[in-house]
Parts: C-alpha cells; structure tokens; sequence
C-alpha cells in the first residue's frame, strides 16, 4: 500500500470497512476473503493495511470513505419474536428491513428468532468485538421462564456452569423470580447458550427476555420500540470499552465463533 513513511499511519483493513460503518469487522474478512475488497486497485487479503489519508478502497468498485464520529448511530431496540438478526435481506424476518432504518446499520450480536429483548444496532462497527467476547466479560442480562418449576439445585447449576457443545459454560448469576421463572446474567453468548443450559438441565425455555446489555436497559421500551443511546449512555459505553480487547483470534473454534455471534 503506501510507503513505510505512512506506516505509522497505517490501520487493518477491516477495521477501517468497519469504521467506515459499512458492516463489522468478521463481515469485513468475509468480503476480504471473497474478493470483494481492492485497495488502490488491487486485490487484497487478510491482514492488510492500508493508510486512510491516501490509500483508496473499494468494494465491489464502489469507493468507501471513512466516517466521522458525528456521522455514528447506536439503537436500542425492543426486539420482538418473529424478527431474526440478520443483515441478509433475503430473509423476510430480517431486523433491518423491520428497523427500515434510513442509513445502514446492523445488529451487535444476535437475539434468536424466538426471543425477545434489548438488541444494540449500529453503525460503528469498531465497539462490535469489544461488546461481544467473552473475554471482556460485558454483562447480558435476561429473563427466562421454563416449562415447569425448578428448585435450588437447578439455579445453581446454572450459575456454575452447564456442559453444552462441548465445553463448559462460565459462571453466571442467577436469581429466581417465581416458580418457573429466574434472571441471568452471562458473559458468554453461545449459539442457543441459555436454552442449551436449560435443556441440559431437563427443561425448556417457553419466554425469553434480553433485559440489559452492560448498562444499557430495555428500559420503558415496548415490544417492537426503539430509541437512540442517550449521550450519558455513550459516555459510559465508550469508558466501558476503553480496555477492551476487539481483536480475534486468527483460527476460532466452532464454539467461539458463536461466542462472537451472541446468538442467545
């Protein structure tokens, strides 16, 4: 790209296709590693630098510049069922399409399509890693009713931990709020991971709620409603993820990729 005078200058290019707001940085290495992306002309892979002041990227031939801070948008919205967390316009379900947002934003992190709750959406793409490992250990909180009641014993194997696709889940907090119903707060976000600790444990999940993401809350929020972080809330989002790590590893197991997909 530019010469090494520059190097100082230099950033990844996915997370300058991340920055740009254009999608977040695993989509970014999936368009790197199609082909879709050129810098100045060529085809770039994994890995690659480039300097933003001069260097010129493209996707699919279509120049991307980078985006202001003014230029950021962060939603809260009250998922309903029925809405699934993807940017694939394909699917009629998808979160954008029923967000109809003006600018292109996107999920952080995956509600399944049979829950409900808090899901973050955005166009920043650089606060999407740092929110989702688990190794930052953010809080997500939820809600959750079962099929029956549970006792004692069932809390606690949940806030130990629970063997599910092969490992075992990291301590939570747990709190029973009726016969068959409990709060939880993880770190993780398995795919499926509060119904597959559930269902290992004997019992299924009828209802549930996302209640917060570190501290930001549903809130007053009704189903389907959104609203944007307030500029306390952004303050305190950016302290929060001042020291977290957003990079990942070169090679994910199965396992931690859906620990940064947040599927829940």
């Amino acid at each position: 790209m530019s010469g090494s005078n520059e190097a100082a200058k230099e950033m990844r290019v996915n997370r300058f296709i991340a920055d740009s707001g254009f999608c977040s940085r695993r989509e970014a290495d999936k368009l790197i590693e199609s082909g879709r992306v050129t810098v100045n002309g060529e085809t770039i892979g994994l890995g690659s630098k480039l300097s933003p002041e001069n260097d010129v990227l493209c996707i699919d031939h279509q120049p991307i510049s980078a985006r202001q801070a003014d230029d950021y948008v962060y939603i809260a919205l009250n998922k309903p069922r029925g809405i699934t967390c993807t940017t694939d316009l394909r699917r009629r379900d998808n979160i954008v399409s029923f967000m109809n947002y003006p600018e292109r934003i996107y999920p952080v992190g995956r509600l399944d399509r049979d829950s409900e709750g808090l899901i973050l959406l955005t166009n920043d793409g650089s606060i999407v890693n740092k929110i989702l490992r688990a190794g930052n250990r953010h809080d997500k909180e939820y809600l959750v009713r079962v099929d029956r009641p549970f006792d004692e014993a069932f809390l606690k194997a949940m806030a130990e931990g629970v063997e599910i696709l092969g490992q075992k889940t990291l301590p939570a907090r747990c709190r029973r709020k009726g016969a068959d119903r409990f709060r939880i707060t993880i770190h993780q976000g398995l795919n499926r991971q509060i119904r597959r600790m559930c269902e290992a444990l004997g019992y299924e999940v009828l209802d549930l709620c996302r209640l917060r993401i570190m501290h930001i809350t549903l809130g007053q929020l009704k189903s389907g409603e959104w609203r944007y972080l307030g500029k306390k809330e952004l303050r305190d989002l950016y302290a929060l993820l001042e020291d977290s790590r957003d990079n990942e590893p070169a090679r994910l197991s199965t396992a931690e990729r859906a620990d940064l997909e947040g599927n829940d």
